[in-house]
């Protein structure tokens, strides 16, 4: 066992379809706000433009698809931001009857909404577009990231840690802990998710020295950037 949610009262509980669904609406609205600017640089992502961020979005979802036997659909290389986002809200609602539960009761998707979630995050840090206090991918994203983050600690030979946020607590690796992360919910995830320095992570509320932990950070698609991309959010 590598993570386990121990307290998350009044937390969405949404589906992973539900998440999926909001991110891909959530999106929609932003590009149609800010037209033009599909060349602009994801600093979070600073390899892709945000066009090519909503391309990757639709390969994502393409892919889900023609794995579970649907037809592949692949986004053209020509293809306008307009384009792709009329390909992807195309393809969504057949991906969101994949991202059900499964026939056990669990949720299906999880990883995907998390992806998806992560890069309207940095997309809106790109925009300069305020982030969502409430949405329906916010525990989905969490729950994947804990996970991801207490796999790390055992890869690296680290004892559990407990990560706080309002409202929620888990439990990343196995206890007994020996540190604790608190902070609020967007600096939380971010840092799961490699989008904050490791002076950024230190800057967080720790109980415990956090020069041990912040090799964890670096986990899969994960890499935490040298220097800051974006700001960190006032501690409250």
């Amino acid at each position: 066992m590598t993570s386990s949610r121990i307290r998350v009262p009044g937390w969405n509980t949404a589906t992973a379809a539900d998440g999926y669904r909001q991110v891909r609406e959530n999106i929609t609205i932003l590009l149609t706000d800010h037209p033009g600017t599909g060349d602009r640089i994801i600093p979070a992502c600073p390899q892709w433009t945000v066009r090519e961020l909503l391309a990757h979005l639709a390969e994502v979802c393409d892919r889900v698809i023609t794995r579970f036997g649907g037809e592949p659909c692949p986004v053209p290389e020509t293809a306008s931001v307009t384009e792709v986002l009329r390909l992807w809200n195309e393809r969504g609602p057949e991906a969101d009857t994949l991202l059900t539960v499964d026939g056990e009761g669990k949720s299906r998707g999880d990883i995907m909404v998390m992806d998806a979630f992560t890069h309207e995050l940095d997309l809106r840090y790109a925009l300069g577009e305020p982030l969502p206090e409430a949405h329906a991918a916010w525990l989905r994203g969490f729950e994947v990231l804990v996970s991801g983050l207490g796999s790390s600690l055992a890869s690296h030979g680290l004892p559990g840690m407990r990560i706080e946020t309002q409202g929620a607590t888990w439990i990343a690796g196995t206890e007994p802990v020996a540190a604790v992360l608190s902070g609020p919910p967007t600096d939380l995830y971010r840092s799961l998710a490699g989008r904050r320095s490791p002076a950024q992570i230190t800057a967080l509320t720790w109980l415990g020295d956090p020069e041990p932990w912040l090799r964890a950070f670096t986990w899969g698609p994960f890499v935490p950037p040298d220097e800051p991309t974006e700001p960190v959010i006032a501690k409250r």
